[in-house]
């Protein structure tokens, strides 16, 4: 039976992997191109980069019941790949913070303010899950938005990544007969 804590390292580690899909993808482009990107809330790509960093820092300091520090920060970073470096290194400090935490951290809920200063109380396994699904909209709104502008369509879906995962496992044991 695979516990929460297992569920959400396997989720954080997958965040990372399809960040590097979209990355990669997104690296096709040109930086005219990559200007060009933007939608409806995020008028770049990096904007809408910075927000996905935004709310992995914001949650991750709920969770450890420090005050959201970036709750009125739109932008961390102006420069793409100081943003993506950043969103790299986040997500895998956070995946080891997530690694360090105790199975019942998993079980438990948490109590923080939200962006308007009202108390909230949320389950760990929730607010998890609106992390994960929250990276995913946002890198999927990307993904959308680069191949309008000619980068080719990154495979990101979790399959994909548990596929992979699991070839190169294959491998390892591979070398080691």
């Amino acid at each position: 039976m695979i516990t929460w804590k297992k569920h959400f390292l396997y989720q954080i580690d997958y965040q990372h992997w399809a960040n590097d899909q979209l990355f990669a993808a997104m690296d096709q482009l040109d930086e005219r191109a990559l200007n060009q990107l933007g939608n409806l809330y995020y008028d770049t790509a990096l904007g809408m980069a910075n927000h996905m960093l935004v709310t992995l820092l914001n949650w991750w300091a709920r969770m450890q019941g420090i005050v959201a520090p970036h709750a009125q920060t739109t932008q961390l970073h102006a420069d793409w790949r100081a943003m993506k470096q950043a969103l790299r290194q986040e997500t895998r400090a956070f995946q080891h913070w997530l690694e360090k935490q105790p199975e019942q951290f998993f079980e438990d809920s948490i109590t923080y303010h939200n962006t308007a200063n009202h108390q909230q109380t949320s389950w760990v396994p929730d607010v998890l899950t609106h992390v994960m699904t929250n990276l995913a909209h946002h890198r999927g709104q990307l993904a959308a938005m680069a191949t309008r502008q000619g980068a080719p369509l990154p495979e990101m879906e979790f399959i994909a990544y548990r596929r992979e995962m699991a070839d190169h496992l294959m491998r390892l044991k591979e070398q080691q007969v």
